[in-house]
């Protein structure tokens, strides 16, 4: 389930700026983007779709379909234009600081035009990745993996470490130069 209807109202958001769309189709985008660690229900969606319309963010619009089915197409306003570079712009620290809604942020951080504002994202999620972390301490010293005894315990540090590593390296790529 999508925890925070924030993170659902940006993929919303940012799939409807790359065209119109129906319910259905959106559906989809979203669980694809979001993979089998936060499927989306209807019950998630629609009420997400509905606060967006209700907020003048996006369009509904009622189109006939298949077998006398309405369809309703949603497509994204100005307003809702300037909200998704709004939250592309100036994210959450939480969403900055949890991957998953950091990648949510990330898969639509190429609309925002301006090279610099890009960067100042990127530079916020490696200054906190660079920060020393563990999820375990031994009073108020972190445990390395070599400190544990305990083999998941020690799995949990080992793959965090290669994920970090290999986030760094590619966000100090991209701020070397941000290719548009």
């Amino acid at each position: 389930m999508w925890h925070d209807s924030s993170v659902l109202e940006l993929a919303i958001l940012g799939f409807l700026a790359e065209g119109p769309l129906h319910g259905y189709e959106l559906r989809r985008k979203v669980a694809a983007l979001s993979g089998h660690a936060r499927p989306v229900s209807d019950g998630s969606l629609y009420p997400a779709i509905n606060r967006l319309v209700k907020a003048g963010l996006l369009d509904r619009r009622d189109e006939p379909g298949a077998a006398a089915a309405r369809r309703q197409t949603l497509t994204l306003t100005a307003a809702g234009r300037d909200e998704l570079l709004r939250r592309l712009r100036e994210p959450a620290e939480h969403d900055i600081t949890d991957g998953s809604r950091f990648f949510t942020i990330l898969a639509f951080l190429s609309l925002l035009p301006d090279p610099g504002e890009r960067a100042a994202v990127l530079r916020r999620r490696l200054a906190f990745l660079e920060q020393p972390a563990s999820f375990f301490h031994d009073g108020d010293r972190p445990l390395r993996a070599a400190d544990m005894s305990d083999p998941y315990r020690r799995g949990m540090l080992v793959i965090a470490r290669a994920t970090s590593r290999a986030e760094r390296a590619w966000l100090h790529e991209m701020l070397d130069g941000d290719p548009a």
